[in-house]
C-alpha cells in the first residue's frame, strides 16, 4: 500500500518538477529541482554522477521532495525518504521515460538524446516514501 494519499497522486503523475533536498557534506541542506517519474511506488529521477547531489547522496542518502500543484499555489505534496541508486544503462531511463514524460519525445539507443553530454554517466535515484505530508492537510480539499 502506497504512503501517498490517493487525492494527491495528480501530482506526482503531472509534468512539473519536485525540488530535491539533499544533505551537504557539512551538513548543509542543497535543493535542487529536477524533473521525475512515478512509477506506483516510488519516485525516480535521473542525475549525472558529476553532481554534487551524486555525491551527497552517496555519503547519504536521506532525500526530501517537495511538489508544488502547478494549478494552486496553496497545495503541495512533500515525501521522505531514502534512495537507492542505480546506474541507467545506455541512458534508457533517461531516454525511453523521461523524455517521453515531459517531452512526448522517443528516444533510444539508435537515436539518443541530443542533451545528454558525450561521455556522461548517468543513474537513476529510486526514492522509497518513508514519510509524507500534504498541504492542505485535510484530505477532501483539492
Amino acid at each position: 500500500m502506497s504512503v501517498i494519499p490517493e487525492n494527491y497522486l495528480d501530482l506526482l503523475q503531472a509534468t512539473t518538477v519536485a525540488n530535491v533536498a539533499t544533505i551537504g557534506p557539512k551538513g548543509e541542506p542543497q535543493v535542487n529541482p529536477v524533473l521525475f517519474v512515478w512509477d506506483g511506488t516510488s519516485i525516480r529521477f535521473s542525475m549525472n554522477k558529476i553532481r554534487q547531489k551524486h555525491r551527497n547522496l552517496v555519503r547519504e542518502p536521506r532525500i526530501a521532495l517537495s511538489i508544488v500543484d502547478p494549478t494552486s499555489i496553496y497545495r503541495s505534496i512533500e515525501i521522505r525518504g531514502k534512495v537507492k541508486i542505480e546506474e541507467d544503462v545506455n541512458y534508457h531511463f533517461v531516454n525511453a521515460v523521461m523524455t517521453k514524460k515531459y517531452f512526448g519525445l522517443e528516444y533510444n539507443d539508435e537515436h539518443p538524446n541530443p542533451n545528454l553530454l558525450p561521455g556522461e554517466e548517468r543513474v537513476v535515484v529510486v526514492v522509497e516514501p518513508e514519510r509524507v505530508f500534504v498541504f492542505p492537510a485535510r484530505a477532501d480539499k483539492k
